[in-house]
């Protein structure tokens, strides 16, 4: 490897065992065996570095928890496909547990760091997209915008509000089982309200 990757990894490593506001440039270049001029060259600064770090451990942990069609055996938008893929990624929730914690740390430096904050929205769309497509089950690439921000929003607020349940207390967080009860007594509520005149949205 050189150094461009040298650094990512050793940012890697420097965000789960530190965090984002503790991890300094001298911790990442100690990790990752390189220089300081490094890290200016190949991202410009040290929170561009822990940012790019970040992005790629959350795209680890959706590539390893999420859509893989030689194992569903659910029809894509079903309310099995739901119970399914949060079921999933809340099983790997222990595993990711710094990342998470890092995320909270990674949102509240957005306002003090302009460039980290447009690397997180553009992440923070590709999220939204890959959210939809895995439930939905379908591929990223024919789904059009409105259904990425509407679904895939939807999803994303869920992941995000599921994500603070758990790192506060996982024992009381939403299961599969509370997530998919939740979404059919939903369902179950907008559809009596249909019946009885509401005015839909």
């Amino acid at each position: 490897m050189g150094h461009r990757e040298d650094l990512l990894e050793g940012a890697k490593r420097c965000l789960l065992e530190k965090g984002f506001v503790r991890t300094t440039a001298r911790d990442i270049v100690k990790e990752s065996g390189t220089n300081l001029a490094s890290i200016g060259y190949h991202y410009g600064s040290k929170d561009a570095l822990l940012t790019q770090a970040f992005v790629e451990l959350v795209q680890e942990w959706g590539e390893k928890s999420g859509h893989h069609p030689e194992r569903e055996d659910t029809a894509g938008g079903s309310v099995e496909r739901f119970h399914s893929v949060w079921a999933r990624m809340l099983d790997s929730f222990e595993e990711y547990r710094p990342v998470w914690a890092a995320s909270m740390e990674v949102v509240t430096q957005g306002e003090r760091v302009p460039q980290l904050r447009d690397l997180l929205a553009q992440a923070q769309t590709e999220g939204r997209a890959g959210l939809a497509a895995m439930l939905l089950g379908l591929d990223e690439e024919t789904l059009d915008e409105r259904t990425v921000k509407s679904v895939g929003g939807f999803y994303q607020a869920l992941l995000n509000g599921l994500m603070v349940q758990w790192l506060f207390d996982p024992a009381s967080a939403s299961t599969a089982d509370d997530l998919t009860d939740g979404l059919r007594r939903v369902i179950e509520a907008a559809g009596a309200a249909r019946r009885d005149g509401a005015v839909s949205p």
